[in-house]
């Protein structure tokens, strides 16, 4: 029995310190005025009544949005002329209800959620009034002001959904960032969650428990990543590899470089004189043909010039290699090994450093 009241003593002293951790972040937002305060929450439409106001494209846009997210919303749309599109769409689904007239007052009888979208600004103040006298939750197209609530972009990854909130001020930027989300987030992510939601209902213990155990099972997601170094470009290897060297003084690394380029410089020029090194270097130019010097010149301006203005190596070198007379063959071959060669240096150092995936590169290999 002690055991069991000290455990539970434990327990509560931590949440109370979570509690608290809480309060401080809830003082900390006090602070931020310019910050987002909407409140985010997802509805269950299909248990709601919703209405529309206007039947043209903007009316068209937000049927689709709700359709897309809650295909079994019960939805009125009201507009005294109705696309055909949404004509389509109400034969499809038959949760969506069309009246075709103006909109009248007692429209927002019976309705939870009001989506105005019509095309004029007199009228979209009438319904505003209006459903504020019933109580009724209002969004208003393209008038931030009059909203009590925003339609956000949302990211919809199967069991996952994730809403983007600019705070009404830029629904470009909240599409860029849902178009960047749904491309970065993998569909197999549906997976992972199927698996996580087994694992949980197979685990013993109160909710606290089962989600420190949670915790522990996914920490292997982020696990061995060195600070300062972006998550996606960092293998478990590398990591392990940085965080094992960073272990040692970086003076002590520095002084055992020194030392070993130091001893290994004595040894060669112990036994090798330099009269036989230049004897051997003169050896080596003088036996090259004299074309290659002109390879070696025109190559190097050709990296000077792309450096400088941005032409692409092959032009300039092929322009100065014609320039000499040289024949076409010969100048297509040199270029294009020298290309292969930079190429493959370039993906294996993109490789190393996690840029590209390892599948990429052989398929890049294999086609040249």
């Amino acid at each position: 029995m002690p055991a069991v009241n000290n455990k539970i003593r434990k327990r509560n002293s931590l949440q109370d310190k979570k509690t608290k951790l809480r309060f401080v972040d809830l003082q900390k937002n006090k602070v931020s005025e310019d910050t987002n305060k909407l409140f985010p929450v997802f509805l269950k439409l299909e248990n709601l009544n919703t209405l529309i106001i206007g039947g043209g494209s903007v009316g068209l846009e937000k049927l689709t949005a709700i359709l897309k997210n809650s295909p079994e919303a019960n939805v009125t749309l009201v507009a005294p002329a109705i696309r055909e599109e949404i004509l389509l769409l109400a034969e499809q689904y038959p949760n969506i209800q069309l009246i075709q007239r103006n909109f009248q007052s007692s429209d927002l009888a019976n309705n939870d959620v009001v989506i105005s979208a019509a095309n004029n600004k007199e009228l979209n103040s009438v319904i505003r009034e209006e459903s504020k006298k019933n109580k009724i939750l209002i969004n208003v197209a393209d008038t931030p002001d009059l909203c009590d609530f925003y339609l956000s972009s949302v990211v919809h990854k199967g069991s996952i959904k994730l809403a983007i909130s600019t705070n009404g001020k830029s629904p470009t930027i909240a599409k860029r960032l849902r178009e960047f989300l749904d491309k970065t987030i993998p569909d197999e992510l549906e997976n992972a969650l199927d698996n996580l939601v087994k694992i949980r209902s197979k685990l013993n213990g109160n909710f606290s428990e089962k989600v420190k155990t949670l915790n522990k099972i996914t920490s292997v997601l982020v696990e061995n990543m060195p600070t300062g170094v972006p998550e996606t470009t960092v293998k478990k290897e590398s990591a392990w590899r940085v965080v094992k060297f960073q272990k040692l003084p970086k003076s002590l690394v520095f002084a055992f470089l020194i030392l070993l380029t130091m001893i290994s410089g004595h040894l060669l020029f112990q036994n090798i004189s330099f009269d036989l090194l230049k004897k051997s270097f003169d050896g080596i130019i003088y036996s090259l043909d004299p074309a290659f010097h002109w390879y070696l010149l025109v190559g190097f301006a050709a990296q000077l010039i792309d450096g400088a203005l941005g032409m692409a190596y092959g032009v300039s070198a092929t322009t100065f290699l014609l320039a000499l007379g040289y024949p076409p063959t010969i100048i297509s071959a040199s270029v294009h090994t020298s290309e292969v060669f930079t190429c493959g240096a370039s993906g294996l150092f993109h490789l190393k450093f996690g840029n590209e995936a390892e599948s990429f590169l052989r398929i890049y290999l294999y086609l040249e």
